[in-house]
């Protein structure tokens, strides 16, 4: 499970952008103040702080990869100190030097990702110290004009500055990640309830079957063979469903719930948006959807995802000028969709779109069931959310249209 909640790719290449302008406009300072304008001789050791920004700019800017954030940390710190150690011994550096303020960013911004993504927790105390003495340490590279103990003081307090946004992110992630292993256990605590529910009915309708077949036995053999059958069948889609939820209740990934009449329960949950003050919510469900045959914690998870999508409906797009309920046959899987459109105002993120926990617990039920769940913003400024589930037999003419349910 990740840790930190994923950023939407625009608030990534928006915050790429930002930190390559500022990178950017600290390297064009730097540039001016070692120019001839100065009226200082140079030496080419004047130079190598802006020679080597470029590396620490990447190191900061690239994805994760290969090139994990520890990693990335320690290359930039061992390059610091390489040049600090190399500029403080060379002779004859001019007065117009400078130490390197884009690289002093690019490395701030690297001990603030540290702190909050590097794993073990040793390794990022260590990793924190050695950048964070490298960027109070940079300023040595100017001990020739006397200014460096002023610099090294105004950095030591930037680098508590970083040390503390990234450990107050690093403890945002540990929180979120509390949060997402109860959500999970509170679904494996409602399965484990549920499992019964399942168990016994599948095992009544053997009981019931069997004893049938004895009482019959002797008036009418030929129909004994067709109930065994039937017995043989609910025996099978007990354990199908015993091994589904017993294996979510062992692993960290997965969910399922309790069967009814699903669609009509579906009809149920929009007249209950409509009459809690929302608008009027319409359910269609194609032909081939109902008669698609469904194990029990399938039609739970689908009864589920719709009441949590449109409980998001009312508390984050209030005045939402549409509201629709779809299920269709699809590529042999049951989708339902669920979408709003644009609200007359948001009060909110979406549900899902900022660190939300309601569709975590959703997403988890269909995966254990052997689906999927997405969900995310339409064309038009509104909502959608989609599940796809599994179907024990799709029946005849799978491929029928759509049509308005019943209310």
């Amino acid at each position: 499970m990740e840790r930190h909640a994923p950023f939407p790719r625009r608030a990534r290449w928006m915050a790429t952008g930002s930190l390559s302008l500022v990178l950017a406009l600290f390297w064009l300072a730097d540039w001016a103040s070692v120019q001839p304008l100065t009226g200082y001789p140079h030496s080419p050791a004047d130079f190598v702080p802006l020679a080597t920004t470029p590396l620490f700019a990447a190191l900061l800017l690239m994805p994760d990869g290969w090139l994990t954030v520890g990693r990335r940390a320690a290359v930039a710190a061992a390059g610091s100190w390489a040049v600090t150690v190399a500029l403080a011994l060379v002779p004859g550096r001019s007065a117009a030097g400078t130490w390197g303020l884009p690289e002093t960013g690019a490395l701030l911004g690297l001990l603030v990702l540290t702190a909050r993504r590097a794993e073990p927790p040793r390794v990022a105390v260590a990793l924190c110290t050695a950048l964070g003495t490298a960027v109070v340490a940079a300023p040595l590279r100017l001990w020739h004009r006397g200014e460096f103990v002023n610099f090294a003081f105004l950095l030591t307090l930037a680098v508590g500055a970083a040390l503390g946004l990234g450990c107050y992110l690093r403890a945002l992630d540990a929180r979120r990640a509390r949060a997402v292993v109860a959500v999970r256990e509170g679904e494996r605590l409602e399965l484990a309830r549920d499992l019964h529910d399942f168990v016994a009915h599948h095992v009544t309708g053997i009981v019931v079957q069997a004893q049938a077949a004895r009482t019959i036995r002797e008036i009418a053999p030929e129909r004994v063979d067709t109930m065994l059958l039937g017995i043989e069948k609910a025996g099978l889609e007990t354990l199908d469903s015993m091994r589904r939820l017993v294996r979510v209740l062992r692993e960290e990934e997965g969910r399922a719930v309790r069967p009814g009449e699903l669609y009509a329960a579906l009809a149920e949950l929009a007249a209950d948006f409509a009459r809690g003050g929302g608008p009027d919510a319409t359910v269609r469900i194609d032909a081939a959807a109902r008669r698609a045959r469904l194990a029990p914690e399938v039609e739970t998870s689908v009864q589920r995802a719709v009441q949590e999508a449109l409980t998001n409906v009312r508390r984050h797009a209030p005045g939402a000028t549409t509201v629709a309920v779809r299920a269709a046959l699809r590529a042999g899987h049951l989708a339902v969709e669920v979408s709003n459109g644009p609200p007359i105002e948001r009060a909110a993120a979406p549900a899902g779109g900022r660190g939300g926990f309601g569709l975590v617990g959703l997403r988890e039920r269909a995966e254990a069931v052997g689906g999927s769940l997405t969900a995310g913003p339409t064309p038009e400024g509104g909502w959608q959310l989609t599940a796809t589930f599994p179907v024990l037999d799709q029946g005849p003419d799978a491929d029928a249209g759509m049509a308005r349910s019943d209310p």
